[in-house]
Formats: C-alpha cells, sequence, structure tokens
C-alpha cells in the first residue's frame, strides 16, 4: 500500500474514517438519495423519450397512410402504440441497471421492437386485419431509428456529465492490493462508466499493518468489514476483485450481508478481458458456473463478417469516390510523386500483404527514418513522430483525419483486410511479438478496431495490444457496429492521429 493517511473521506454528504475506525451511520434515506437522484431524472428521460419517439412515429404514420388511403386506421395505431409502450417494460428496456452504458441497453430496446412487431402482426392475422404490414416493417422500425437516436443523444449527455464528474455512482472496492489498484485505475480512465472508488476494503483480521490508501482511495477497513462498511457510507456498488480471502462462502455470506442496503454486488471474474458472447452462466448440479467459451476464428459468423466488409467496402468506394479523385489530385499536385504508398504488412496467419495508403509523406521518407531514430515516440516496435519532418502539407491533413487510409478499402474489397480488427502489423514488428500480441494474426487486420477508437497513436504499446487481444477474443458483428460508429466520432475529432 501506499503512504498512510490520516484524513477522514467524503462520500457524497457522508464521512468514511479510513483504516479500520468505522464511518458515522447514515439512514437509509441519506445514503441513497444523493446517488439515485439522478438516476430516476435520467430513466424518467429515456421513457419519456422512448414514449414520444413512439407516439411521434405513429400519428406522423396514421396521418400518412390516412392522405394515401382515405381510410382511417385508429385502431391499427392505437394497438400498434399500445403494445410498443407494453412490451417495452416487460422486455426491461428500461431497467435501471442498462441505462446508460454497454450495449445491452441497445439490446433490450430492439429486442422489445422485434416481439411488438411480431405481436402486431400475429394480431393481424387473428384479427383477419391484413393490411398490418405497413404497421409492422415500416412504423416499428422507424420507431426503433428514432427512439436509439434519442438513447445515444441522451447517453453521450450522460457521458459528458460523468467526464465533469457527476452522475457517479459511488463504488466500494473490495479485494487484493493489486487488483484493486487496477480498478481503480480504469474507472478514471473510463469516467463514462459511471464508477468512482471511493473507499476500498482489503486484507484479513491480522494483516494490516496501518491505514493507508491504495492509488489515492483510503482504505476503509478489512474484508470481512465491507457490509458494515457499506451500510456507514451509502455505497451503491460493491465491486470485489480477486483476492484470497474469497471463497464462495464468504461472497454468499457476504451477498446475504448486503441486502437491504441498496448496494448491488459486483464480481469482477479473473479473466478480465473475457467478456461478451463468450460469457455463459449455466447451473450444473446446482452450482451457478460461469462458461467461457473458446474464441471462434472460422466459422458462419465469420463468413457473414467477410461478406459484410466487402459489401460496405464496395459501397464505400463508389460512395467517396468523389473524394478519392479529389486526394488522389491534391497528393500528386504537392510534389508531383506518387499518389499511393504500398507497404508489406502482415495479415492473418502471418500471410504477409500489399496495403495502400495515400501518399502523406516525402518520396525519399523510408531512406530519411534512420537519421531520425533518436527522435522516435512511438509505443513498443511502432515509430511515431508527433512533428514527424518527412509529413507533406497534404499528408498532415490527410493523417489528422485518416483520410490517408481510405484506399485500404480496396485491401478489403480484395479479401486481405477487414473493415475492423487489429492494427496491421510491419514484418519487423512481428519478429518481437511475445506470445499474447502474435494472437493478434490470428484474424484479418482492419482499417479501425478498438485501438483506433481508443486514443490511436496516444496509446502505450501494452494497452494497444490488450486492445486488440479483447477485439480477438470478444469480436461480435454489434461490437464491429459499435466500433465503426466511434471511429467515425474519433476521426471527426482527429483525436491520437499524428
Amino acid at each position: 500500500m501506499d503512504e498512510p493517511v490520516d484524513r477522514p473521506i467524503q462520500v457524497g454528504d457522508a464521512q468514511l474514517g479510513v483504516g479500520l475506525r468505522p464511518a458515522p451511520r447514515r439512514s437509509k434515506s441519506q445514503a441513497r438519495v444523493g446517488a439515485s437522484a439522478w438516476e430516476s431524472r435520467y430513466r424518467v428521460l429515456v421513457v419519456s423519450s422512448d414514449v414520444m419517439a413512439t407516439l411521434l412515429v405513429i400519428a406522423a404514420a396514421a396521418m400518412i397512410i390516412l392522405r394515401i388511403t382515405r381510410q382511417p386506421y385508429f385502431l391499427h395505431a392505437s394497438g400498434t402504440a399500445a403494445t410498443i409502450l407494453c412490451v417495452l417494460p416487460i422486455s426491461r428496456a428500461w431497467s435501471q441497471h442498462v441505462l446508460g452504458d454497454g450495449a445491452e441497453e441497445y439490446r433490450r430496446l430492439v429486442r422489445g421492437l422485434l416481439v411488438s412487431a411480431v405481436l402486431v402482426a400475429l394480431a393481424g392475422i387473428l384479427f383477419g386485419a391484413l393490411d398490418v404490414q405497413p404497421w409492422v416493417f415500416l412504423v416499428v422500425p422507424a420507431v426503433g431509428v428514432l427512439a436509439l437516436f434519442q438513447r445515444y443523444l441522451l447517453r453521450q449527455t450522460l457521458h459528458r456529465a460523468r467526464r465533469r464528474g457527476q452522475c457517479m455512482l459511488p463504488v466500494m472496492a473490495a479485494g487484493g492490493p493489486g487488483t484493486v489498484r487496477e480498478l481503480i485505475e480504469r474507472t478514471r480512465a473510463d469516467a463514462h462508466v459511471g464508477w468512482r472508488v471511493e473507499a476500498v476494503c482489503t486484507g484479513e483480521r491480522g494483516s494490516e499493518k496501518g491505514v493507508g490508501d491504495i492509488g489515492g482511495v483510503a482504505v476503509a477497513g478489512r474484508l470481512d468489514q465491507v457490509a458494515d462498511q457499506v451500510r456507514r457510507g451509502g455505497y451503491r456498488v460493491v465491486a470485489v476483485t480477486p483476492a484470497p480471502y474469497w471463497t464462495p462462502q464468504r461472497l454468499q455470506q457476504l451477498a446475504w450481508d448486503l441486502e437491504g442496503t441498496g448496494a448491488e454486488m459486483v464480481v469482477a471474474p479473473v479473466l478480465m478481458e473475457v467478456a461478451g458472447p463468450r460469457l455463459n452462466f449455466s447451473g450444473v448440479l446446482g452450482m451457478p458456473l460461469l462458461r467461457v467459451t473458446a474464441p471462434a476464428f472460422t466459422g458462419g459468423r465469420r463468413v457473414i463478417k467477410d461478406v459484410v466488409d466487402r459489401t460496405l467496402a464496395a459501397f464505400g468506394i463508389l460512395l467517396l469516390s468523389p473524394l478519392l479523385l479529389m486526394i488522389a489530385a491534391l497528393v500528386k499536385a504537392n510534389d508531383g510523386g506518387p499518389v499511393l504508398y504500398r507497404q508489406r504488412r502482415i495479415g492473418r496467419d502471418g500471410d504477409a500483404f500489399m496495403m495502400i495508403k495515400f501518399r502523406t509523406m516525402v518520396v525519399n521518407a523510408e531512406a530519411i527514418r534512420n537519421e531520425l531514430l533518436a527522435a522516435d515516440e512511438g509505443a513498443g516496435p511502432l515509430f511515431k513522430m508527433r512533428r514527424d519532418p518527412r509529413v507533406t502539407r497534404v499528408g498532415a491533413v490527410l493523417r489528422r483525419y485518416s483520410l490517408d487510409e481510405l484506399p485500404q478499402l480496396f485491401n478489403v474489397l480484395s479479401g486481405t483486410m477487414s473493415l475492423v480488427g487489429p492494427r496491421p502489423p510491419l514484418p519487423e514488428e512481428t519478429l518481437s511479438y511475445e506470445r499474447a500480441a502474435q494472437r493478434r494474426l490470428l484474424v484479418k487486420p482492419g482499417i479501425t478496431g478498438l485501438w483506433q477508437v481508443s486514443g490511436r497513436s496516444d496509446l502505450s504499446w501494452e494497452e494497444s495490444v490488450r486492445l486488440d487481444l479483447r477485439y480477438v477474443e470478444d469480436w461480435s458483428l454489434a461490437l464491429d457496429l459499435a466500433i465503426l460508429w466511434k471511429t467515425a466520432r474519433a476521426v471527426l475529432g482527429g483525436r491520437g492521429a499524428y
């Protein structure tokens, strides 16, 4: 642990004593009102936005259909609206636990709308109203588009507030010093998640060596005092991280002790980077087990990904062809050199391919590189400079907004790259790969990836590898779509690009 501290820390409007000194007890209303007020307001905003989207789209559709058919579809309109507004809460699309972060919020909304569409279609068949097709195939999807867009805007507003330190959930971290420190660092780096670790419990009876703090967060007590400290401090989340102290019996007892406190218990698995579709809960012989399935690198889902990649690449080339021609003309006019830059990169299973980009450097850039090695600012084996003298004026603009990478759409079309995947490495980079980094080569490299939307060139080498491995292990089509959407935002902001 770090240097001892002898000051109390604040949690909302309560003081929590450090070390093994108990914090002053607060009433349940005092402990929860500060943390739950904004949650209630946010939930009201989400529910209101869904209701508004439903009523607006259905009212507009009813008016349009009335103009076309001259028939009032009051029953169809009211029935569709009632179905959607009844199914969404049943589908737990308004559950407090999923609002504001993660893909589960969007999945539940889409699932609820799909069920609504099926129910409307079944009602049409059951009551002989065969003219429900527009409501099923047009109106309900339109409600989904508007509702998803509104939820996205609300989430961005919430994330901006969290980056300012507002709308955060006070967290008690309980575990080993190393795993607790990692949790603290991650919650600070990803403030949009809404967790703020405000106190720590660590160590067993007889093992404490005085009071102190971990990562700047005061230690409030031992692991056997978690429930007592939560009752006094009014924490909303108890994050249990790996520690030798935790046994199944102690975790179960902690869950019982936290009942009635208003705190949610979250247990961090040892496999920190495994998530998404690979994790499944199942019961065997009455025991809850967390199943970790093997990552899939081949099969039907990968075929679908390949088809989607090539289709979107072809569409993107057609749509962006005027921009591609304009950039090519600017690169040529800048110094008269070649428009494209071809570079040997390593793809799936270690196979080499020629990656193409718009040229952003002077023609003899590779020859000059050896003279600049002393000024290398890159992470790990990567060579990077924030102010690389080899970059041309046109190239600087192209790099800032990643326009130089647009020709890689032709690599995607040819099948050597994917739209989303790990960063395509240079051959010399792979020579220094450790075993973990080599797993990046199990899938096709991508034009963009988790590394692109999480900081780009500002990332450390270790963080870049961690993000790429997370993508390799936990890939899904939904993750691809989310990364593509976030890439557009990162590129427009020019964040981390040089």
